[in-house]
This record gives structure tokens, C-alpha cells and sequence, in this order.
């Protein structure tokens, strides 16, 4: 007796006794049916009892029953697989709707305009003069995404480091902010000038960060030397926490950004990197082609001195440009552009109304006073 207890134990005593209950399964309903009117009893008629519990429709051919519940069983959980997948789907739209803009949310693009922008705030002012021309919103404080990276520009520039020096992608510059991605893998050595270029020309995230981190005194010094140069360019609602924009803590006003720019277009270095259509880089055996993420630079009626795109869910699309229009250096600040060639098409119609301007008559507001002026 305790040896068969022993082999119950080690075999399952479950297992064992629905084996069992399987086996006598064919027999007690064969039983049955020979007692009553000679039909196999339907499923739903088992009786009562303890045999009853083997009392279940068995396919005759014994072996074929395990290949059909196995595959029923896999369909059974593909299809749930399946179904939780879809549901869950569901229940991220229906729960986490597309987060609005800041702008948006703040009700801006409500602010009707003559020229009907699509942007929540924009932004023209005379570059020589300081005459504004456009002013929608300008001193709303909103993200900036991107545009951060040409202040970022701006004070690797300025601390006179070497552009030849190599620098090297690490776990250090790895988004965690948003989980975007890059083409520069872990290990990748660039130059410094490599990296300033992909940070201004097609806003590499990984890049901009590496530029910070390799500052005096490392990405802490950095973005505190970011912060100064904003307060000396009288930037008073700027404020940056990182070097690349995807933070949404890196906020500031149309007004700021005007000066930024001012500021960005006295270095040449900054307005070449910035506009130039494309570039490579050659990485081990690879070579990597980049495209400016402004499509205006390819157009032959456009003169762009100078241009930085952004973009995160909080900023909306965002552009900042200095161009050469009816004869006027020209800077262009357009924030929370809701869909994805938004900004551009504002830009396109700021340079149709400037074209049409006479700029002969002093511009006034709809008050009849002078337009006020951006000055550094």
C-alpha cells in the first residue's frame, strides 16, 4: 500500500486518476446506451455519480482526441492572444487620447490672425530694424523642442572648443525623455563639427547631448552655460534643462527665440550647418546620409540664412528662421503648428504677404499706433 501511494505521489495522483476516468469513459457510455434505447447519450445528458465524471463525448479514434484538443487549445489561445491584443489597443485610445499641445491646451490656436496661421504663435520682425511685422502670441511661454539645439550651437561656438576633437556616443546620450531613436549607435566617433552639423541640420538628438557632455565641467556646466547666455541676450522667459530639446521643461517665448536667432546669425559656422541641404558621415565601413529636416531649403525662392526645425507632442512643430524677403533680412518664429507641414505652409504665407507689402507706409497696429519693436 505505501508503494502504490509512493508511485501515485511521483506519477500525480491527479493525473493518474483523470487517466483513469478517461479510460472507463468509452466503456460506461457504451454500457449505458446498450441499457436504454441503444443511442449514445448526449453530452448534455451525463448523469449523476461518481462514474459520471468520465461521461463525456471521446472521439473513437483514441489517438486523434490529443491532436484535436492540442489544436483546438492553440487556437483557442491564439485567438484570446489575438483578442487581448485588440482590446488593448482599444483601450489606449479610448483611455490615453493624443496628448495636446501646451499651446492647445492654453487654448492659443484660437487666436485668429489675418493671414489665418496655422502656428499658436508666430513671429516677424525686421532683422536691421527690429520692426514687428507679425505678432501672434509672442510672449507665451511654451516647450521649444528642437530649437533648443541652436542655443546648444551657440555655446559650443562660443567656448572655442576644437572641432576636430573626436568625440564618442555613449549610454550617456541614449533618449530616456522620449525613447526616440538614433542613427548613431553606442561607440560611434565623430568629430566635434560632425556632431554640431547633424545637431542643426537634421536635429540629432544623440549628438546634441554628446556636444553638452563633452563641455568643461560636463553636461551640468553646459546647460548652465545655456541658461547665462540667455539671460545675456535678454532672454527673460527662457529657461533650458538640456542640451537636445526633448524635454519639455526647455521653454520659451516667440520674443526670446527672435533674439536667439539675431544672436545664432552672427556666426557663420551656425548659418552654413544650419541650411545645408545634406550630409555624411562616414562611420567604420558605413556611410550615413543626412537630410535637412527644413524641406524651405530646397526651394531655389527661398534665401535662408539661417533655420532650426522642433518638434515634441508638448511643442507642436516648431521653426525659427532668418531669410532674405522682398529685399529685407527677415526673422520668422512660428511655435505650436498643429499638423506636420503646418509651419512651412505659414512660412510660405508670411513670404506671400510680405511680397505684397508696401513698405513705404509706416506699419501700425489696429490701434493706429506704431508697431513696436524687438530689441536686444
Amino acid at each position: 500500500m505505501l508503494a502504490w501511494g509512493k508511485w501515485l505521489r511521483s506519477r500525480g495522483w491527479l493525473s493518474v486518476l483523470i487517466a483513469c476516468l478517461v479510460a472507463a469513459g468509452p466503456a460506461t457510455v457504451d454500457a449505458a446506451a446498450k441499457k436504454g434505447d441503444g443511442k449514445r447519450p448526449a453530452a448534455t445528458s451525463v448523469s449523476k455519480g461518481k462514474k459520471a465524471a468520465g461521461k463525456r463525448p471521446v472521439a473513437r479514434k483514441a489517438k486523434a482526441a490529443p491532436r484535436a484538443k492540442t489544436k483546438a487549445k492553440k487556437q483557442a489561445v491564439t485567438a484570446s492572444a489575438k483578442q487581448r491584443g485588440k482590446s488593448s489597443v482599444r483601450r489606449v485610445a479610448a483611455v490615453v487620447p493624443a496628448r495636446p499641445s501646451y499651446g492647445h491646451a492654453f487654448g492659443l490656436h484660437e487666436t485668429a490672425d489675418p493671414l489665418g496661421l496655422k502656428s499658436s504663435v508666430a513671429l516677424v520682425v525686421d532683422q536691421d530694424t527690429g520692426e514687428v511685422l507679425i505678432n501672434k502670441n509672442a510672449q507665451a511661454v511654451l516647450p521649444i523642442a528642437s530649437l533648443t539645439k541652436l542655443m546648444t550651437a551657440l555655446v559650443v561656438i562660443e567656448a572655442q572648443q576644437p572641432l576636430d576633437e573626436v568625440l564618442t556616443i555613449t549610454a550617456e546620450d541614449v533618449d530616456t525623455e522620449k525613447g526616440s531613436s538614433s542613427r548613431l549607435a553606442l561607440g560611434t566617433r565623430l568629430t566635434r563639427g560632425e556632431m554640431l552639423h547633424l545637431a542643426l541640420m537634421s536635429s540629432e538628438n544623440r549628438a546634441a547631448n554628446a556636444l553638452g557632455r563633452h563641455y568643461p565641467g560636463g553636461l551640468p556646466a553646459f546647460v548652465e552655460a545655456m541658461n547665462r547666455k540667455a539671460r545675456e541676450l535678454g532672454m527673460q522667459d527662457t529657461r533650458y534643462v538640456e542640451p537636445t530639446g526633448l524635454s519639455s521643461r526647455n521653454q520659451s517665448t516667440a520674443r526670446d527665440l527672435a533674439l536667439l536667432v539675431k544672436a545664432a546669425y552672427q556666426y557663420p559656422l551656425i548659418r552654413e550647418l544650419s541650411t545645408s541641404p545634406e550630409y555624411g558621415v562616414a562611420i567604420g565601413k558605413r556611410q550615413l546620409h543626412y537630410r535637412n529636416t527644413n524641406g524651405l531649403v530646397y526651394k531655389d525662392d527661398w534665401d535662408i540664412g539661417l533655420q532650426k526645425t522642433g518638434y515634441i507632442s508638448e511643442a507642436g512643430r516648431c521653426l525659427v528662421m532668418q531669410a532674405q524677403l522682398a529685399g529685407r533680412k527677415l526673422i520668422m518664429v512660428f511655435l505650436d503648428s498643429a499638423g506636420r507641414y503646418s509651419r512651412i505652409g505659414d512660412a510660405e504665407r508670411v513670404r506671400r504677404w510680405i511680397e505684397e507689402l508696401d513698405f513705404s507706409r509706416d506699419m501700425e497696429t489696429e490701434d493706429g499706433d506704431p508697431m513696436p519693436r524687438v530689441t536686444s
